[in-house]
């Protein structure tokens, strides 16, 4: 690798070009790090529901042409001026944000949203000088939440790298830089379930069912699934859910036919859809006293959430979380460690593979509801 140290790296990119347009496979041009960036060559990357939000632009600001991805693992190749907990050969995951270790957000024990490295999806540059490390001919390509893994090589800055043991196998690890990450934490560190109570799961998609694996993990007795979709029950099994909701099944809302189940509404909630309705009900379907209902999903920007002030007066508690409340640092070697001890399972979240080559076919497989996840092995 070190004959690349310094120098431009010629590579192939998976390319959008135009929203919705499908990918182009581009021989690009990669720039050296700069300061407090590393070089990582991607060797797995996974497609995330975000990044088809994005690539379809259909609610916010098209940013093209963009090479997209942010769950992915690969090895250090070179690394910029200051960074020294890194070094080529170290094993990282990317992760769409970061801790900087400085600000007040990283200082704090209780926080995970770094005020420096924050998610930005507007961002299509680096921080450091505002430019962009791709390029085509000379003309720019624009990066995607700092992390752009749909490239052989990429630049990240040292903030967005966890480093993690080489023992665990990329392919399978490299899911945890995104959504089964912020399932898992939502459940295990934010809603925290006791061993033996009821947990309810609204929406069974990635996110959800790592949520739900949460809930197993946590030793959660009942685990109630709760989607539109019907032909998702059976797979949530594998996640431990037990009993399965279809609010359209019911001609009362959710929340009263959750409570009815549960004698007066279960211990903890996990919202993973985004619907504003969704996280009304999981929060409305906790029991008073001591129920916790955690929104992981992403309303609409013009969404308002309305409830009655004696639902929290009656001591339920509403949080809500972001990255599973992980330090992607500090926090995302340990989950690795948690998969190789076998405590957390992430083979069944893998439900597809494709070479770099069709990487089309992976967001087929997502626009279809076919896949959770679909792994795409770079260099082939």
């Amino acid at each position: 690798m070190s004959t690349t140290l310094g120098q431009v790296i010629k590579c192939k990119a998976a390319v959008a070009w135009e929203a919705g347009k499908p990918l182009v496979i581009e021989e690009v041009e990669v720039a050296p790090p700069q300061a407090n960036e590393v070089r990582v060559k991607i060797l797995f990357t996974a497609l995330c529901h975000t990044d088809v939000y994005f690539w379809e632009a259909k609610g916010q600001t098209p940013l093209f042409p963009r090479i997209f991805g942010h769950e992915a693992g690969g090895v250090v190749e070179s690394v910029g001026e200051g960074v020294t907990d890194l070094k080529p050969g170290d094993h990282v995951l990317p992760v769409f944000t970061g801790e900087c270790g400085d600000c007040r957000h990283c200082r704090s024990e209780e926080s995970n949203m770094c005020d420096l490295l924050r998610i930005n999806t507007d961002r299509g540059v680096m921080i450091n000088d505002g430019k962009s490390r791709f390029s085509i001919n000379g003309k720019p390509i624009h990066h995607f939440v700092g992390t752009s893994t749909f490239s052989e090589y990429t630049v990240v800055h040292v903030g967005c790298l966890a480093k993690i043991n080489p023992a665990a196998p990329l392919d399978k690890v490299c899911v945890l830089s995104c959504g089964i990450s912020t399932g898992l934490g939502a459940t295990l560190n934010v809603a925290k379930p006791k061993k033996g109570s009821s947990v309810a799961i609204f929406g069974l998609g990635a996110v959800g069912l790592a949520a739900a694996e949460g809930a197993r993990i946590a030793g959660a007795s009942r685990i109630i699934g709760v989607d539109l979709n019907p032909s998702r029950f059976e797979e949530a099994k594998k996640f431990g859910c037990n009993e399965f909701v279809n609010p359209k099944d019911h001609n009362k809302p959710v929340q009263e036919v959750i409570a009815e189940m549960t004698d007066g509404g279960v211990d903890r909630s996990v919202e993973c859809t985004g619907s504003i309705q969704a996280m009304i009900s999981a929060f409305e379907c906790v029991h008073d006293g001591w129920g916790v209902a955690v929104l992981v999903g992403v309303p609409n920007k013009d969404d308002a959430f309305k409830t009655h002030p004696m639902n929290l007066l009656n001591e339920r508690t509403l949080k809500g979380t972001f990255f599973g409340n992980y330090k992607p640092r500090t926090d995302i070697p340990g989950v690795v460690e948690q998969y190789l001890k076998k405590e957390l399972e992430l083979e069944k979240f893998i439900t597809h593979a494709v070479p770099f080559s069709e990487i089309n076919k992976a967001f087929d497989y997502m626009l279809k509801g076919e896949s959770i996840r679909c792994i795409i092995r770079m260099g082939e």
